[in-house]
């Protein structure tokens, strides 16, 4: 038997499953929930609630503790002797910070004692900050300031200056204790802090999570000098080093060998960030092939056939861990927003999805914006949606027309902002909870001019993270494996059926409702 083992620690919970690479199954899952099953860190939803001045941290401890859990809950399930190989993805963006003791107390970890407990004293610093910390504007600004404005920033890290991003988080960090980071011998991210304790030793940061720190320059794939010293002192020594996804950093240090059973020598593949992995999870690490996950938020994203930055800024360009580059670009108003216009007008789900056989392709020029809190895609603030098509429609007396406004407006801004990728899709892959809905799917098929599948895929982060293992260490390629463990549902295909002219004018006349909002 191949088994590969893919681990998650995302932000509320640390998942794991392992795959039979040859009979394309899955054998064993598992998932360890911080605020339920590890109460005494005080995270309900993964974090500790109620940061001053937009902080939002977490305990590093108490991923270690969820890792111990989670694989004492395979080992229940499974023979984790047959486990051959072994990778994993973390949260993106969250970072911790180790003194001196690290190298040593990595190195020498014993099965008699949790690893918080061993690893503790390695902190120089006791949370670590998460991706939805939005503490460091002004560190974002001073950055930028140095090295002559956002769009250099843009051009080399693939990214602006960004909040949530690592190196704000460690500029923020020596600007406010700097004893501490002068202390601090070792910054890892989440992903490779847990690869590194998997392997007893210190491990790279992959180019995929790398790129989410402001720091990593996309042209070559390794820290930027520049980047460097304009967020903080001697900030190299501190970082280890850029690998590309398929390295094997290291083997499963004696630790997880003699306490949960897995076999002498097993490979570990650097760890990723979850975005990533997910990418490779969804099938989609070629490119030809791109995800929409329809959630709060829609985020789509797609490995890129060249590395190209976005010169608004919007989007981002990570390492795709099967090579290359892959982009990322998040939409804030999503579903709650096609959940706002269904409210308004009492609709349940079946008649708004009814909505669209009511009404014509293109919406005969009724068109929306429909932003109801500040979106980042582009970056833009209004109090409400914007609408256009006549009195009666901007007046929000047409229900069927606004739902079917909603939707358009969304997926054509979606196109007109990822035009940047240069993209050629074959295929779009849906997830999240709206792509279910058979009307939406038909809209970005005919807005994108792509068919458009869902993925029976669930768990895509930890799943691609043993895919990954499985290629690096196991003799199967990518495409073999996804042809197992990334299946289209039955009957969910949709093909393009509209005019691609409707849509090109539509896209244009969106266009100009955004330049007069704007303004």
């Amino acid at each position: 038997m191949a088994y590969a083992l893919g681990i998650d620690s995302s932000t509320q919970s640390c998942s794991a499953l392992i795959i039979n690479i040859n009979e394309g199954k899955v054998v064993a899952e598992a998932s360890v929930n911080f605020g339920a099953q590890l109460p005494q860190y005080h995270a309900p939803s993964g974090f500790i609630p109620d940061g001053e001045n937009g902080e939002v941290h977490s305990d590093p401890l108490m991923w270690l503790d969820a890792l111990d859990m989670l694989l004492e809950d395979l080992a229940g399930q499974c023979d984790l002797s047959k486990v051959s190989a072994v990778s994993g993805a973390g949260q993106q963006h969250g970072s911790v910070y180790l003194n001196s003791q690290w190298t040593h107390r990595v190195k020498a970890l014993s099965p008699d004692q949790p690893l918080s407990e061993q690893l503790a004293p390695a902190l120089s610093r006791t949370t670590s900050p998460i991706w939805m910390d939005s503490s460091t504007s002004l560190e974002c600004q001073e950055i930028a300031a140095e090295l002559g404005g956002d769009e250099v920033i843009c051009a080399k890290s693939g990214s602006i200056a960004v909040e949530r991003f690592t190196g704000p988080q460690i500029r923020r960090f020596w600007k406010n204790d700097t004893a501490a980071y002068e202390q601090t011998e070792r910054i890892h991210l989440v992903s490779s802090f847990l690869c590194s304790v998997l392997i007893g030793g210190d491990a790279a940061i992959d180019t995929g999570d790398g790129a989410g720190m402001n720091l990593v320059n996309i042209e070559y794939w390794d820290w930027d000098q520049e980047l460097l010293d304009a967020t903080a002192p001697d900030l190299k020594d501190k970082l280890p080093d850029v690998a590309q996804g398929n390295t094997v950093v290291g083997e499963l240090a004696g630790y997880f060998i003699e306490k949960y059973g897995f076999a002498a020598g097993v490979p570990v593949t650097v760890f990723s960030g979850d975005n990533p992995s997910s990418l490779v999870g969804m099938g989609a690490s070629q490119p030809g092939k791109l995800v929409i996950s329809l959630g709060t938020s829609d985020t789509f994203f797609a490995a890129m056939p060249s590395v190209v930055a976005d010169p608004a800024g919007c989007g981002h360009v990570f390492g795709n861990p099967s090579g290359g580059s892959m982009s990322l670009q998040c939409f804030v108003n999503g579903s709650l927003a096609r959940e706002a216009v269904k409210d308004r007008f009492g609709y349940d789900w079946e008649q708004f999805s009814d909505a669209f056989a009511k009404t014509h392709v293109g919406n005969g020029g009724k068109r929306m914006l429909p932003f109801f809190s500040p979106e980042t895609s582009p970056r833009i603030e209004l109090a409400a949606p914007v609408l256009t098509g006549g009195d009666a429609f901007e007046n929000w007396q047409e229900a069927d027309a606004a739902i079917r406004a909603c939707v358009e407006g969304q997926f054509l801004n979606m196109k007109l902002r990822t035009a940047w990728m240069q993209l050629a899709p074959e295929v779009i892959y849906l997830t999240g909870g709206a792509s279910k809905n058979d009307a939406i799917a038909q809209v970005i098929a005919d807005i994108f001019q792509a068919n458009v599948q869902r993925l029976v895929v669930s768990g895509s982060v930890a799943l691609g993270a043993a895919m990954r293992a499985a290629s690096n260490s196991l003799g199967k390629s990518l495409p073999e494996l996804e042809s197992l463990f990334c299946q289209p549902e039955p009957d969910s295909k949709r093909i393009p059926r509209s005019d691609p002219s409707i849509y090109s004018k539509a896209a244009h006349e969106l266009e100009g409702l955004l330049t007069s909002a704007v303004n």
